[in-house]
């Protein structure tokens, strides 16, 4: 019996069609995976976090699961098999959260589908959301698994863990930032907390610590980006700091959101839950499903994961 399950998961990965087209300026690289069976099915986009990172561990771990639905796995511009972020027409200089979303969009538009459920994890939850607000007859519904969507809370929170572990009174830089910027230019509070944060503890050992309910649960996502060989995604992490985004803070234009939204957060991921899981709730009036779970909620407990996700998707 087994042996026939295997079967039928290997069957449905081979659905997969791999695409690797320029669109919006850049040389995305997407996967669509056709269900098992139908013709009129929800259309799932799923965008993955880092920033930087791709969508080939998700689809490894828990694609299989999704064999209901059409799923478009895409790499963002610059992450995962996408072409780099230098040879877009845009360059690494402009990369935006407008731009991560157009190109969302350009892959829609290729693909010839009429609607869209954005299903975005960590960073990439922030473009489902944004995508839903600009693109909202094209947009379903959205759902969002441990959303960011304010960066200068979420560096006071790695500052504060950071603080934590090493022993060392909270110092948040904020008083003195604002103090010291010249009148009329923003403070970068945000990039103030992060520098102070990772002086006080390198960042791999302080998301690991935010990010994971346990440490077999950040040794299972290790392995499996290892078998992926897609290490990487500095050099956008890099631009969009560049681009402010430890400063960005998106909940005033969440309440322009008109299609529903659904958060899945694990409770043991601190980077999200509750903060940022708050704001979301409170100003689109989200549907939140909490599990106990970190940042990878399919890791900690798969099943619950996929009821969570599935109740999101069929509500």
């Amino acid at each position: 019996m087994d042996d026939l399950a295997d079967m039928d998961d290997f069957q449905h990965q081979d659905l997969a069609e791999p695409y690797f087209e320029h669109l919006n300026g850049a040389d995305l690289y997407f996967e669509v995976v056709e269900p098992d069976e139908g013709e009129e099915v929800q259309t799932l986009i799923y965008l993955h976090g880092g920033p930087g990172y791709n969508s080939l561990t998700f689809r490894d771990l828990v694609g299989e699961r999704l064999s209901a639905y059409r799923v478009i796995y895409l790499d963002q511009r610059g992450a995962g098999r996408s072409g780099p972020l230098d040879d877009t027409e845009q360059g690494s200089d402009t990369l935006d959260l407008d731009t991560l979303t157009a190109d969302v969009e350009a892959v829609r538009e290729f693909l010839g589908l009429e609607k869209l459920t954005p299903l975005g994890h960590g960073f990439g939850a922030l473009i489902a959301l944004e995508y839903a607000r600009r693109f909202p007859t094209h947009t379903d519904r959205a759902v969002v698994i441990n959303p960011w969507v304010h960066f200068p809370d979420l560096a006071l929170t790695l500052l504060e863990e950071a603080s934590a572990r090493r022993n060392t009174p909270l110092d948040d830089p904020k008083t003195e930032v604002v103090k010291r910027t010249p009148e009329g230019q923003h403070p970068q509070v945000g990039a103030a907390r992060i520098e102070a944060a990772f002086a006080l503890l390198n960042a791999r050992d302080l998301l690991n610590a935010l990010h994971f309910k346990d440490a077999p649960s950040r040794m299972r996502l290790e392995f499996a980006d290892v078998e992926g060989q897609l290490m990487g995604g500095a050099e956008v992490q890099q631009a969009l700091v560049n681009q402010g985004l430890w400063e960005f803070e998106y909940p005033p234009f969440l309440s322009e959101i008109r299609r529903q939204v659904y958060v899945i957060a694990g409770t043991h991921d601190a980077t999200s839950y509750p903060a940022q899981v708050q704001w979301v709730q409170d100003l689109v009036d989200a549907d939140v499903t909490l599990l106990d779970a970190g940042h990878y909620p399919w890791l900690d407990d798969e099943d619950e994961f996929m009821e969570a996700l599935e109740e999101a998707l069929t509500r």
